[in-house]
């Protein structure tokens, strides 16, 4: 594809991701990855998104800072996810480009067929979970999220079951986000990412991050939540599944 066409189209892709980032407080990388993947390299977007991310991640923070669950987040989510993201920082290294593509496309596809069955079921659990499925949610989503800077959809079904205020919830994960992803963004420095190609896209993800931050705050305050998410796990089950079949076919060749 001619590069200002992919760039074009990565700019909405952006701004799809910064919205629904702002309005759910997850899910923008999920998104930007999923879509971006079938325009450039996972080890490309990465580092060009998390940082624009960050801005958000430090907007939502500061605009409900009274509302973060400090004490929650410190002993029950951060112990498991920080082993976890250890854990993801170190494959991240040694995973071929290939394989990284193929794994989190099947990781998406299958997150979202749960996530579709679960907004599906006619009744939601509700409650904190045990500290063994606690550990276990928590520890896998850190994993997923060294490697692929995504595994917020484990952490947020813990979170949500912690928290329930969704003020407090949006503002408590967006402190999450920043501290993780300050560790990723050193592990991209270490691992030399940073290149031409990252900046190029970094810029046309940063152009998007305003309007998307603005919307988002919009629908967080006007959609119904359940309806929006249902719409995006879709987006990202399609999405998966053609960068799955993109990503084998190279493995393939």
């Amino acid at each position: 594809m001619v590069e200002p066409l992919a760039l074009s189209l990565l700019f909405i892709i952006g701004l799809v991701a910064f919205t629904t980032e702002g309005a759910m407080g997850f899910g923008g990388t999920v998104i930007a990855v999923s879509l971006g993947a079938q325009l450039f390299a996972i080890d490309a977007l990465l580092p060009a998104f998390v940082p624009i991310n960050m801005a958000l991640s430090a907007y939502l923070l500061l605009s409900a800072w009274r509302d973060i669950a400090w004490r929650t987040l410190a002993r029950a989510v951060a112990p498991p996810v920080v082993l976890g993201v250890g854990g993801g920082l170190a494959l991240f290294h040694v995973a071929a480009s290939v394989w990284l593509q193929l794994g989190f496309a099947v990781f998406v596809a299958v997150l979202a067929v749960v996530q579709l069955r679960r907004l599906a079921a006619t009744t939601v659990a509700e409650g904190p979970l045990g500290q063994p499925t606690r550990w276990g949610f928590l520890l896998t989503g850190g994993v997923i999220h060294g490697l692929f800077a995504t595994g917020g959809p484990m952490i947020v079904y813990v979170v949500g079951r912690l928290i329930v205020d969704k003020r407090a919830f949006r503002a408590s994960l967006a402190v999450l986000w920043l501290t993780l992803n300050c560790a990723l963004v050193g592990n991209y420095i270490s691992a030399d990412k940073f290149t031409g190609q990252t900046w190029r896209l970094a810029a046309v993800l940063a152009a998007s991050l305003l309007p998307g931050a603005w919307l988002g705050e919009q629908l967080h305050r006007r959609l119904d939540p359940k309806r929006f998410a249902r719409m995006v796990w879709w987006l990202l089950l399609v999405a998966s599944t053609v960068l799955a079949l993109r990503s084998t076919l190279k493995l393939l060749a």
